[in-house]
């Protein structure tokens, strides 16, 4: 069996690190190797050993070339000791290796078996930048409902500043013990902290699954917010889109009050709402202001019905948005977001 020459090209790189086995850890390049016959009698193309994408260490070291290839005879893939004797293998027959199951300790290999990333671009060389849009809007205005949409339709990206500093905190790490003294203390996280989280995210993000579409709910919340989105990505880049989701207080106040009922939220109630909506109106609305002097604004008004919210989001979304992706029939969860889906009821 002879492979095609037309095969998509080897793009990825793969990172390998934690195994039992410290030779093997280290950083995998497309493989370079000539035409050869593996043990199942397919000839190898560049890039590709058995009819899948392979890898030769990036230091040159292995005695293997390819040192991380597929095995058609054992329907496994394998990572070779530098002596070329296989230390690591994992059976299946996904098109990449594995990077969320357990790989196998092969008769070389010793425990524990690797954590395997694959980077969608090469991690010596500066990440790409991320293409960004803002998203802001009043308590209840639907941020949340159409960030979902735009990531679960549009191939977007939805990066919530309480959901990454809630994980910094559990994961650990130098801002973990930061924000921790101040989310106990009762203050805010600094915003240096924040636009780091937001950057160090997008980037593993971008090199683990290629995109790089991000829309960044309730960011900035305030002018000082975007003194340090500026400070980390330097007052030269250009300033991001920012949709603003506009609604009038009396049909936020309704939305939240309805949701209040199933939502379990302890700020869902009369007293709380006049709160937030008046910290937005004195933290957030001159950020916003900001960006229309700027013309980096896009107001859409969200006390329409949620099709036509959507339908302004998405077309506002389009220009950067993968075709496939906007071309996909909406999922059950979309449908429920949209109103157009009864969500299933809960046992009591």
């Amino acid at each position: 069996m002879v492979e095609s020459n037309e095969q998509t090209p080897n793009t990825f790189f793969i990172e390998v690190s934690g195994s039992g086995l410290p030779e093997v850890d280290g950083l995998f390049v497309p493989s370079t190797a000539p035409p050869a016959k593996s043990e199942s009698g397919t000839i190898s193309s560049l890039g590709y050993w058995n009819g899948k994408m392979a890898w030769d260490r990036a230091d040159g070291k292995s005695a293997r070339s390819p040192a991380l290839s597929y095995s058609n005879s054992y329907t496994s893939w394998r990572i070779c000791r530098l002596d070329g004797h296989l230390a690591y293998d994992i059976t299946c027959e996904d098109a990449l290796p594995p990077t969320d199951r357990e790989w196998h300790v092969y008769k070389k290999g010793v425990a524990p078996a690797p954590q395997v990333v694959i980077h969608h671009y090469d991690p010596r060389e500066p990440c790409p930048e991320p293409n960004v849009v803002f998203v802001l809007g009043g308590p209840g205005a639907g941020k949340g409902t159409m960030c979902e949409l735009a990531e679960s339709q549009l191939g977007w990206t939805h990066l919530s500043t309480g959901d990454l500093c809630r994980a910094a905190r559990q994961v650990g790490g130098p801002n973990a013990v930061l924000i921790e003294e101040f989310i106990t203390a009762g203050k805010l996280v600094p915003n240096e902290i924040i636009v780091t989280l937001l950057k160090d995210k997008m980037e593993t993000v971008i090199r683990t699954t290629g995109r790089n579409n991000f829309l960044l709910d309730g960011f900035p919340r305030s002018l000082s917010n975007l003194e340090a989105w500026h400070a980390i990505f330097g007052k030269e880049a250009e300033l991001p889109k920012l949709l603003y989701l506009e609604c009038p207080y009396p049909v936020l106040e309704q939305r939240i009050l309805g949701r209040a009922k199933y939502s379990g939220r302890s700020d869902d109630n009369v007293e709380s709402i006049k709160l937030r909506f008046d910290t937005f109106k004195a933290e957030t609305l001159p950020t916003v202001e900001h960006f229309k002097s700027k013309n980096k604004c896009v107001e859409i008004d969200t006390s329409q019905d949620r099709q036509a919210v959507y339908s302004l989001v998405a077309s506002n979304l389009a220009e950067y948005t993968d075709p496939k992706f906007a071309a996909r029939p909406l999922t059950e969860r979309a449908e429920m977001l949209l109103g157009l889906r009864a969500y299933p009821k809960q046992e009591k």
